[in-house]
Order: C-alpha cells, then sequence, then structure tokens
C-alpha cells in the first residue's frame, strides 16, 4: 500500500480508538463496584439499544472479513456461513433468550445451577465458557493481524504480531475500565459504522454491475477461474465423503452454536425485562439478516472485480478492504484511498468491539463461577469485579498467543469451531435445564465435559492442528479424524452425555425448585 493509505488508515484508527476510550473512561468515572452494574450495565438498557448492541457484538471480523473471502473464493459453497449464522437467531429467539433473561443473573451457569449443585455446575460451565471465549478470540486476532498489516503495506510476521498485542491491550482496557457499560456503547457504534460501511460498498457493487445481479454472478464465475462449478453447491464440501459430512457438519455448529455463545447470552441480562429480551433479539435478526444479504453481493463482487489470486493470498481474509480500494478506481488513486482506508478502520472498529464483548463474557464467568466457586472460605475475599478485571488481562494474554498461532487461518473457519465447541458443551445442558424435568446434577456436568472434551479432542486430531498444508503445524501429522469441524460427532455426545448422566444418577430431582424455575422462566417472576 501506498504511503497515503497508511497515513489515512492510521488517522481513522486513531480516531476510532479516541473515540471508544473516551467512552470508556466517561463510563469508568461512574461505580462499578456492583457487579450487577460491572456485569450487566445496570439493566437499563432499552431493546433497540440492545439489539443494536447484539448485533454489534456478533458481526464480528468473520463476516466483515472471513465470510465475505470464502464466497470470494468457492461462491455457493461460502453462502453455508451466511445461511447458518442467521438461521441460528431463530433458535437465540424461539428457545433461549426470553428464558435464559428469567432465569439468569450474570452467566450462563446462573440459568444452569438455579435448580442443581452450584460447585459442580459453575466449574463445569465456567470453564466451557471461557473455553468457547477464548475460541472466539482468536479468530478475531487473526482477523486484526491479516488486516492492519495489509494496511500499513507490511504482510512479515512482525507487523501482524503487533497488531494482536495491540488489540488485546486495548480489549483489556476497555473491559477493566468500562465494564458492560462502555462496551455496549462501543459495540452500539460499531455497529452503525459497519451496516453504513456495509450498505454503501453494495450500492457501489451493483452500480459497477447496474445493477444486474446475473452479470454480477456470470462475472465472478468466469473471473474465479472455476466456471459455472464456481455457482453450485460442491466446490469446497464436495466430491468426497469427508467434504460432504464436514458440510452437514458445520451447518449443525453454525446453527445451533449461536444459543451457546456466552458473550451473547450475556446480553439478555442487560436490559430490564424477559420482553425487552426478545423484542432485542428481533431488533437484533433484522440488523443481522440485512448486514448478511449484503455480505453476499460483496463475496460475490470481490470475486469478479478483485480476483481469486489477490484474494487467495489472505485466505480471503482481506477481500472486502481490497474490493474497497478497486471500487474507489484502484492503487494509487484518492477515492480508492479514502475507501480502503474507511473500509479497513470500520474493520477494526468490528474487531475492537467484538473482543470487548468477549472478554467481559470470559471474566465474568471466570470471577462469578469459577473464582467464587473454588476460593477457600477463609482466604482473603476479594470482590468479583477485581477479580473479572485481573481475569481480562490473562485471557487477553491467552488470546493474544493463540491469535500469533493461528495467524494463517481463515477467520470465518476458525470462528465455525468456536460454534461446535458452544453448540457441543454449552447447549445442550442449557436446552435439559429448561425443559427436562428429571435433568441431575450428574447430567449437567456430563453434559458439558462429553461435549467439550470430544469437541477439543477431535479438533486436535483434525486436518486443521497438523497433516495438511494450511494446518497450525504443517510439518506434523497426527491427523487421525478427517472433518475439519467436529460438530457432526461432538453434540450428539454432549447430549448423549446428559442424558446417560442423568438415567444413571441416583440423584432424586427436586420438584419444588425445578417447579420453581419453570415458573420464573415462562413468566418472569422473581426475576431479578
Amino acid at each position: 500500500m501506498t504511503g497515503r493509505h497508511e497515513t489515512l488508515a492510521l488517522l481513522l484508527f486513531s480516531a476510532f480508538v479516541a473515540v471508544t476510550l473516551g467512552i470508556t473512561t466517561w463510563v469508568s468515572r461512574r461505580r462499578h463496584g456492583s457487579p450487577e452494574e460491572f456485569y450487566a450495565g445496570g439493566r437499563l438498557f432499552s431493546p433497540m439499544e440492545n439489539g443494536f448492541a447484539i448485533a454489534g457484538d456478533y458481526m464480528s471480523a468473520a463476516s466483515f472479513l472471513g465470510v465475505t473471502g470464502l464466497i470470494a473464493l468457492f461462491g455457493y459453497d461460502g453462502l453455508l456461513y451466511v445461511v447458518g449464522f442467521l438461521v441460528a437467531w431463530l433458535v437465540v429467539l424461539f428457545l433461549v433468550a426470553e428464558l435464559v433473561r428469567n432465569c439468569g443473573r450474570f452467566t450462563l451457569a446462573d440459568v444452569i445451577a438455579a435448580r442443581m449443585s452450584e460447585r459442580p455446575v459453575r466449574i463445569a460451565v465456567g470453564t466451557s465458557s471461557v473455553t468457547v471465549s477464548v475460541f472466539y478470540l482468536v479468530a478475531q486476532m487473526v482477523g486484526a493481524g491479516s488486516l492492519v498489516a495489509l494496511l500499513l503495506g507490511r504482510t512479515g510476521e512482525a507487523a501482524q504480531a503487533w497488531t494482536v498485542i495491540g488489540v488485546g491491550a486495548l480489549m483489556v482496557i476497555y473491559v477493566s475500565l468500562g465494564g458492560m457499560r462502555a462496551t455496549t456503547w462501543i459495540q452500539i457504534v460499531k455497529a452503525v459504522l459497519l451496516l453504513s460501511g456495509t450498505v454503501a460498498l453494495t450500492v457501489l457493487v451493483l452500480v459497477r454491475f447496474h445493477g444486474d445481479i446475473d452479470r454480477l454472478l456470470l462475472t465472478a464465475a468466469d473471473r474465479s477461474g472455476h466456471g459455472k462449478a464456481f455457482l453450485v453447491p460442491g466446490l469446497r464440501y464436495g466430491g468426497s465423503w469427508s467434504a460432504r459430512l464436514d458440510f452437514v457438519s458445520l451447518g449443525l455448529a453454525l446453527v445451533l452454536g449461536t444459543a451457546g455463545l456466552p458473550h451473547i447470552l450475556s446480553r439478555f441480562y442487560t436490559v430490564p425485562t424477559a420482553r425487552a429480551a426478545r423484542r432485542s433479539t428481533v431488533w437484533s435478526i433484522g440488523l443481522i439478516g440485512s448486514f448478511y444479504l449484503m455480505t453476499i453481493v460483496l463475496g460475490f463482487g470481490a470475486a469478479a472485480l478483485v480476483g481469486p489470486d489477490a484474494v487467495r493470498a489472505s485466505n480471503g481474509n482481506t477481500a472486502v478492504p481490497l474490493l474497497a480500494l478497486d471500487l474507489g478506481g484502484g492503487a494509487g488513486s484518492t477515492v480508492g484511498t479514502v475507501l480502503f482506508a474507511v473500509v479497513a478502520a470500520v474493520a477494526f472498529a468490528t474487531i475492537l468491539a467484538v473482543v470487548a464483548g468477549i472478554t467481559l463474557a470470559s471474566s465474568a464467568s471466570v470471577a462469578h463461577d469459577l473464582y467464587a466457586t473454588l476460593r477457600r472460605p477463609h482466604a482473603r475475599q476479594r470482590s468479583e469485579v477485581a477479580v473479572a478485571r485481573v481475569a481480562a488481562v490473562g485471557i487477553g494474554a491467552l488470546a493474544i498467543a493463540l491469535g500469533l498461532l493461528a495467524r494463517d487461518m481463515n477467520v470465518a473457519f476458525l470462528v465455525g469451531l468456536a460454534f461446535a465447541v458452544a453448540a457441543s458443551a454449552n447447549l445442550p445442558v442449557l436446552l435439559y435445564s429448561l425443559f427436562w424435568r428429571d435433568f441431575t446434577t450428574r447430567g449437567a456436568v456430563w453434559a458439558v465435559y462429553g461435549g467439550l472434551v470430544p469437541a477439543l479432542g477431535l479438533v486436535v486430531l483434525s486436518p486443521v492442528v497438523s497433516g495438511s498444508p494450511g494446518a497450525l503445524f504443517p510439518g506434523v501429522d497426527f491427523q487421525y479424524f478427517p472433518l475439519q469441524n467436529p460438530g457432526i460427532v461432538s453434540i450428539p455426545l454432549g447430549f448423549l452425555a446428559g442424558w446417560l448422566g442423568t438415567v444413571t444418577s441416583d440423584e432424586v430431582p427436586d420438584e419444588a425448585r425445578h417447579a420453581e424455575t419453570e415458573v420464573r422462566s415462562l413468566t418472569g417472576a422473581g426475576a431479578v
């Protein structure tokens, strides 16, 4: 990139960082001593505000960068991510949003522990929540490294490494100082910026092709080098039986995983009532649905205008900024420089907002679930909020290390793994707790570990880690599981483990506690 790209990009980055740090500083002047204020922002957000914040939390680097890149590289098969991410919200709306808001206080473990023995349940669910959050954080770090390295004209490992470290440091500052209130307003600002940028790029792509969608698709197919195969299923997930199973596995993970993501579930605690949680979900579905429809246009636009070689150089992660550069007149043009820098700044804002939400949710799990459960009775008592701030630093450091390790992988693919772990470990225990009267503590613990351990183990033994050119460790081969996404195996195992744990348990379910939880979940009576 030219010096003008670098200068303008740095100015826009600096402006957004300054605004978000200003929001965080302003919010930090308020008292954050209570867990309710730090974890849930005082539960004062309106449905519309929370809907925008949910959209800002959900429309991550995987959506804006990774999904668009996968569509540009694989055409029709890349659309699976769009469909999966969007359909998943119907599961959230109809099965969990209102019930979770009524049953919990701050974390997923609050919902499960309402009718179980708290200690083992909180340890299990807290562990799985932190694991899912770290997986998701890694994808955002990888997106940040690819994006900023391209913007600054440096593709070396040093530029990506310093970018990942910088993003990690910023997210720790946001969470530690501002808590949920600052995180929410950062996500709202980011959602507005992202939707505005996406609308502008979509309009420019359609204008370039005079509104002719057929011409856009045919040009993308011709430029891709795959011809008509680019527009039909099978380019990425076709041919061998393992590729087809991978298709099913990824679809299950995407559709079911959202309902188990800790940072999404925690957003339902920031509104005052269950009705507000349901209405905020409707707002978010409208915003997210509009966004994903536009990513389809951007993906095929990148294939048609940028070409597969330039997109493939970063595993698809920079398709959107390169498309913006082309739409503005190409490298060296003033309009292209401005569009390129603006889009990249919006993507950077996307990454910062999402990592803040994930870090807050995971640090809440550490403090509210793990620390509160494991601390010794006579040890020095520290406030949950103080522990959460320290946990944010530790989680940030871990995410930075893993982000550096996985820096050459597509961010949408990495998020698919996070969704698989969430659907395997968190969703079974959540649904059983809400809808199965006889569910027991053993069943809850087995459901979590019965999904979490196989999901992680299968990822380690898959082509993602070894045995393939694009693996984390391409020089070694301990690949024994042929699929890249473990969801098709690990999700059923999570449900099966929960059922086995319950039917083999000697525990007699507490009918009174179940009735209380059922009434509370359906009516909101007694909800915080």
